[in-house]
């Protein structure tokens, strides 16, 4: 695909538009930002410092002007750079179907045209086992506001139209549109503003996607056994790790609030429906089905739909009619909307609550200490004392009960309690699909989660049993492999294996849960299903990013061993983020390249931040990223092909390899100056200052800043605004450069020939060096304090980007990958007056003989330059 031809050309011309606007200063900084990124490029060639290239500027071009009038030219320069990036993301947005190959290698049309007749029966039993689980997550990642990315989507719209005089109406809209939250938003402003995506993007484009699929291979979409092949999940107001701004009614009210969006989008749906569907006893059928909606959601005194299964038997009563008796005229449309009410139910996506394993600790301590005071003889003391094996055994088999009065004084206690209780009301309204996971984050110990499934016996009511029919697959229930046992809690408890040391453990921990009598019991009720999240994320701020990719993938093939040697359908929830260093990059390929050795009954990953505008912010964007991810979980199962099965020298290979970069990357994190550069050299500590999201930059309360409480995006985005991007490489090139002299280059090249997985990590790596700029910070090189540091960083990137070459065969990174490489390149274009400027400004801050007021000024420059930074690179946080 010729990218620069489509993108290029539209931007370039959009982009002359903003000189006529009518704006203070536009026409100044819009003829002078060309001149100032000439200055930019041709000052870091020749190795100035941007303290060096600002002032040389403005000695050009503003010898006459005041220092203040000097600072307000680099403020207009951040909001015509901000505009011009939204401006690059509208028309990349609009003309995706154009710069990708929408029915190619990925697609399902692509699939369905690979299969053999024999294939179908094939494909058909594994779609009526899989699911592809996309989870929206409220990470601190989406740098634009609801506003902007609303214009956004608008503008994509009118360039696609190529709508001149509407395209001018919304830059002139964009120019005077605030790029900031003046103050965070709430828990319930994020689940809204990731809602609008959940309406605009994912309600129409999963169904069609289904649609289609079940179309080609001949299916009725009102029986097939699997609705939930394509499903949704949600943190926004369940996620309370780290986030004390979450509480039970914020989950209470977020769940309603879904509950409200997809009834909303059925009410509009059915009265589309009833335009069409006029014919004798259909249209009385759907003008109930409308009423009842609207009842639903306005009037619940009146005659109401309870629950999903109810809409969808008076819709399948008109369709029975539609066919018998009125030829199946707009069957079609009828059966799409029934394919959505079976795919999304009443609860839209499934809320999950996620809280750190060390707050329920917390939790445990004070509700032993209280059962001292309520019931003689209880020692808590001696439980702390006891081994593992007999706290798992004393929490699942307590005589005790918890009474929530007791907790007045425990805040945290109380809301935890009323929680699990949140859960069970939830589940009465939405649905138990509505919310049904509770994920232990820093789960390092069997113990971890039986803490949270003995609060949850004692918390929900356990006596509660779900109705379901055995025949019935609707989107509100789970699959009818799930049998209720006597004293079960209608809850999956997922671990959360973050870092290197838990990931090494995780067999253990399993292995001692699946054999726990009252665990396995618990597991037998919900369908001998588990599944079990690993973190990218932190387990790459803990260990690099090939260790932990590594840790993670033979995590997976020791996890499903053990699970499969007791029974157990083990699946597995990938924590990912945006860029490479947080577990993203061309996921469809890593989950491609799993082989026979790692279950793969489903795939779930996490959405966040920019990656749901990214990657999933059109419809067009979104299908072609879903499809690509449903069709990896399919192929290797379909075409039984072991190309990518790893050879027992392959894993020596790359345990070696990792092991090579662990120790590369511990000696960079264990250096004395490793968390100082982070706090006194990078935008780090100015990220709670963005108001982008509502949960804090660090776990814990502490003033100081200690690694371990380091929140992985703010970590891993202060990298990406020094462009330096180190999460996505360090350790990488020196492991690489080991290996090669001590004879392994040649194995190395053959591996990165034949393993997908090899390879995926590789490229994926390469669009961290690609993004990355060490000339805009190399006046560090010569810092009293940092200078040596600095060279270290700067070493590993060149071998980094040396070896990987290497290894590859390319003689420039991402090669492979022209489109990927020219957007990058465009966007790197764009922004490096930003980072010039951002620079200038930290630059600044490190004098000891600033005002208080001057000091101000070059905090704000370099908060504000942060926002286009990030836009700009769409996923490096």
């Amino acid at each position: 695909m010729n990218f620069d031809s489509p993108v290029a050309l539209p931007y370039h011309t959009y982009n002359s538009m903003f000189l006529s606007l009518p704006f203070k200063g536009v026409k100044k900084s819009g003829n002078h930002l060309p001149l100032f990124g000439q200055a930019c490029r041709e000052g870091f060639k020749k190795g100035y410092s941007p303290k060096q290239i600002v002032e040389a500027f403005w000695a050009e071009y503003f010898e006459q002007a005041t220092p203040a009038e000097r600072l307000d030219l680099l403020f207009y320069f951040i909001q015509y750079l901000e505009r011009q990036v939204v401006l690059f993301d509208s028309v990349e947005d609009a003309l995706f179907e154009q710069t990708h190959d929408m029915n190619g290698a990925g697609s399902l049309n692509h699939l369905l045209l690979r299969l053999a007749d024999s294939d179908r029966q094939k494909l058909m039993q594994r779609l009526s086992a899989f699911q592809l689980r996309l989870v929206l997550t409220a990470h601190p990642t989406q740098f634009y506001p609801g506003k902007v990315l609303g214009i956004i989507n608008d503008l994509g719209e009118k360039i696609r139209q190529n709508d001149l005089a509407q395209i001018r109406l919304l830059l002139l809209q964009l120019g005077k549109t605030a790029f900031f939250n003046r103050q965070k938003p709430t828990p319930l402003d994020e689940a809204i503003s990731l809602g609008w995506y959940l309406e605009n993007v994912f309600y129409p484009t999963l169904p069609d996607s289904m649609f289609r699929l079940l179309r080609a291979l001949n299916q009725d979409v009102t029986t097939f056994t699997n609705p939930r092949l394509l499903a949704l999940g949600f943190w926004p107001g369940g996620d309370r790790d780290g986030n004390p701004n979450v509480s039970s009614q914020t989950t209470i009210d977020v769940a309603a609030r879904m509950r409200e969006s997809i009834l909303r989008r059925y009410y509009y749906d059915v009265r589309q429906l009833k335009r069409r569907l006029t014919f004798h006893k259909v249209e009385d059928i759907i003008s109930i089905a409308e009423q009842k909606i609207n009842n639903t959601l306005y009037y619940p005194e009146r005659e109401t739909y309870s629950s999903c299964q109810e809409l969808l038997a008076d819709l399948l009563k008109a369709r029975r009619i539609l066919v018998g008796e009125h030829d199946s005229l707009f069957l079609d449309e009828l059966d799409r909307f029934i394919l959505k009410i079976r795919i999304f139910g009443f609860y839209f996506a499934s809320i999950d609550i996620r809280q750190d394993s060390r707050k329920h600790g917390e939790v445990w301590e004070t509700i032993l200490n209280n059962w001292r005071k309520k019931h003689s003889g209880f020692d808590p003391d001696a439980y702390l004392r006891s081994d593992e094996d007999s706290r798992i055994e004393f929490l699942l088999t307590t005589p005790f009960t918890i009474d929530e009065s007791d907790y007045a004084s425990f805040p945290l206690v109380q809301d935890t309690i009323r929680s699990f209780r949140a859960i069970s009301v939830i589940q009465q309204s939405n649905g138990e699909l509505g919310c049904h996971r509770y994920i232990i984050s820093n789960c390092g110990s069997a113990l971890n989660v039986v803490e949270v499934l003995a609060l949850a016996n004692l918390a929900m009511d356990s006596r509660q049993e779900t109705v379901k029919e055995e025949n019935d697959h609707s989107a509100d229930a789970l699959p009818a492999a799930v049998h209720r046992l006597p004293s079960t809690v209608n809850l999956d408890i997922v671990p959360l294996f973050e870092t290197i040391e838990d990931l090494a453990d995780a067999g253990a921990v399993m292995e001692k849960l699946y054999t726990n009598e009252h665990y396995a019991r618990h597991l037998a009720a919900r369908g001998n299903r588990q599944t079990i999240m690993h973190g990218f994320s932190d387990g790459t701020k803990d260990g690099g990013y090939l260790r932990a990719n590594w840790s993670i993938y033979r995590a997976k093939q020791h996890l499903t061993h053990i699970s499969r040697k007791h029974g157990i359908s083990v699946i597995f929830f990938d924590g990912r983020g945006g860029p490479p260093g947080r577990g993203g990059g061309n996921n469809a390929n890593y989950y491609a390249a799993h082989g026979a050795d790692i279950e793969n009954h489903e795939i779930q990953v996490t959405i966040q931040g920019q990656t749901v505008s990214s990657t999933y912010g059109t419809p067009a964007s979104a299908r072609y990223n879903i499809e690509r991810l449903l069709t990896a979980g399919l192929e290797n199962h379909l075409f039984n092909t072991h190309a990518n099965e790893l050879t027992e020298p392959d894993i020596a290979l790359l345990d070696e390899l990792a092991e090579a970069a662990y120790r590369a990357y511990l000696e960079l994190k264990n250096h004395p100056d490793f968390v100082p550069y982070l706090e006194k050299m990078t935008p780090l500590k100015w990220y709670g200052d963005t108001n982008i999201a509502s949960r804090p930059t660090k776990r814990g309360s502490e003033t100081g800043l200690k690694f371990e409480d380091l929140r992985a995006i703010p970590f891993v985005g202060a990298w990406a605004q020094m462009k330096q991007n180190i999460p996505g490489y360090y350790g990488f090139g020196a492991a690489l450069e080991a290996l090669a002299r001590s004879g392994r280059r040649e194995a190395l090249q053959d591996l990165y020939g034949r393993s997908l997985f090899f390879r995926t990590l590789m490229e994926n790596s390469m669009q961290s060096l690609r993004k990355s700029n060490f000339k805009a910070t190399r006046y560090l090189s010569e810092h009293k304090q940092f200078g040596t540091f600095w060279k270290m960083l700067h070493g590993e990137f060149k071998c980094s980007r040396r070896t990987l070459k290497d290894i590859s065969g390319m003689k420039k990174l991402l090669e492979q990958n022209p489109a990927s490489n020219s957007s990058i390149k465009l966007r790197e274009n764009i922004v490096l007056p930003l980072i010039a400027i951002q620079q200038f400004a930290l630059q600044c801050l490190q004098s000891d003989h600033l005002t208080p007021e001057e000091a101000e000024t070059y905090r704000k420059m370099v908060l504000r330059a942060m926002f286009g930074i990030i836009n700009a690179a769409r996923n490096a946080a």
